[in-house]
């Protein structure tokens, strides 16, 4: 705390490892919630394949989520207005998306 009893903001370092920088491509994403913790499951189902695998899990509290949420809207609005709107089709919902499990 500084001499005003201010604390001082503290500056987190993120590490980000090679194989992590690479990303992981997902086409479906599945959450699911308790009354502690959102887990998301991003999953890539390839085409007219029957089996699919998550590639990602991330498990974290009903505010970070909220968070994520508000973070999220406010990057698509910023794509939006540089790009255009972002189309959805309901074709494309029923076969390969986004959802509550």
């Amino acid at each position: 705390m500084s001499e005003t009893g201010e604390q001082k903001p503290v500056q987190i370092q993120i590490e980000l490892d090679d194989v992590t920088a690479q990303g992981s491509y997902s086409n479906l994403a599945f959450i699911t919630h308790n009354e502690t913790e959102f887990v998301f499951d991003f999953v890539y189902v390839q085409p007219q394949q029957p089996k699919a695998k998550v590639r990602a899990r991330i498990i974290t509290s009903p505010a970070h989520a909220k968070k994520f949420l508000q973070a999220l809207a406010d990057n698509i609005k910023k794509y939006e207005d540089k790009f255009g709107t972002v189309r959805v089709s309901s074709e494309l919902e029923r076969k390969v998306g986004f959802g509550n499990a």
